[in-house]
């Protein structure tokens, strides 16, 4: 079931709907941190791989060839949003918005060569989508992105305003920033552009490396950075004095704090843990979707 649009009034965006009744001092904050670097919070986490191993084995027992850690984070994602809607917000021309789609940006490499083209896809979710769902969707946007040459919209934008003389290119990139302030940015770089996004996903596990804090982007309105590295083993003391060997998946979080208050961050991270350890809730929709305030 497609997320229920609510109709639009004047001071909404193309893209999402304007918060009109939050506490004053969410407004003032937003107003003292201009920029989503002013307003960066950022936390590390880790989730036992051990748990999700079987659950992960069994989706590609039924076909899901390449199932893995990446979609289940992006699934728990998905359905937490759909639990807790202030994670679809966004800030823009200094107003707070909660989008209208739950939408997934990711750079792809067209190969694991050092210099090979890098490319973007931005895959949309309905907040009743299970995990065979987003496997899917990511992989469908997956699959055409590495193909040679320039394959989706990202390629072909990206590759007319590369060839923009470097004074024009910062004039372009200055002026498409005045008018998504206003909201009127042309909708083809809006849908070309990775940074208008509900989450941003790094995948360095593939690269075989730990998590970075990524920083957000000023440009565009994508308030949540996820980034996850390459299982670990760790030796855990058990209460008994044994010790146990796990293998653990670390992530780090960046978060625009403007758009919600932390105590509702803190609770929608929770959540988003416990489902990375009961996955099998994601085979199913929810069986309620909860729309954020007016």
């Amino acid at each position: 079931m497609p997320q229920t649009k609510r109709k639009h009034r004047f001071g909404d965006r193309r893209d999402g709907r304007k918060i009109r009744t939050l506490p004053p001092m969410q407004y003032i904050a937003v107003g003292i941190m201009h920029k989503r670097n002013d307003a960066q919070n950022l936390f590390a986490s880790s989730v036992d791989y051990g748990n999700l191993q079987d659950y992960i084995h069994k989706k590609r027992e039924k076909g899901l060839a390449g199932f893995g850690f990446m979609h289940v984070i992006v699934a728990a994602y998905v359905r937490m949003v759909s639990q807790k809607p202030a994670l679809n917000r966004y800030i823009a021309g200094w107003r707070i918005f909660s989008r209208d789609e739950i939408v997934l940006s990711m750079m792809v490499k067209k190969s694991m060569k050092v210099n090979a083209q890098e490319s973007a896809i931005k895959v949309r979710f309905n907040p009743t989508d299970t995990a065979a769902d987003v496997y899917r969707k990511m992989e469908e946007a997956i699959e055409i992105a590495t193909k040679d040459g320039d394959t989706n919209i990202f390629d072909s934008v990206a590759r007319v305003i590369n060839a923009l003389p470097s004074v024009l290119l910062r004039w372009f990139v200055a002026f498409m920033q005045f008018l998504d302030f206003f909201g009127i940015m042309p909708k083809v770089i809006d849908e070309a552009s990775p940074f208008h996004a509900s989450v941003f996903i790094s995948n360095l596990g593939s690269l075989g490396i730990p998590p970075i804090y990524h920083h957000l982007y000023n440009f565009g309105n994508t308030p949540v950075f996820i980034t996850f590295g390459a299982k670990r083993r760790e030796n855990v003391l058990n209460l008994d004095g044994t010790v146990t060997q796990k293998v653990m998946v670390d992530y780090t979080v960046v978060t625009d704090e403007r758009t919600t208050d932390g105590h509702y961050l803190a609770t929608a991270f929770k959540g988003l843990e416990k489902l990375m350890k009961n996955p099998e809730k994601l085979d199913v929709a929810p069986e309620t979707v909860v729309e954020d305030i007016d």
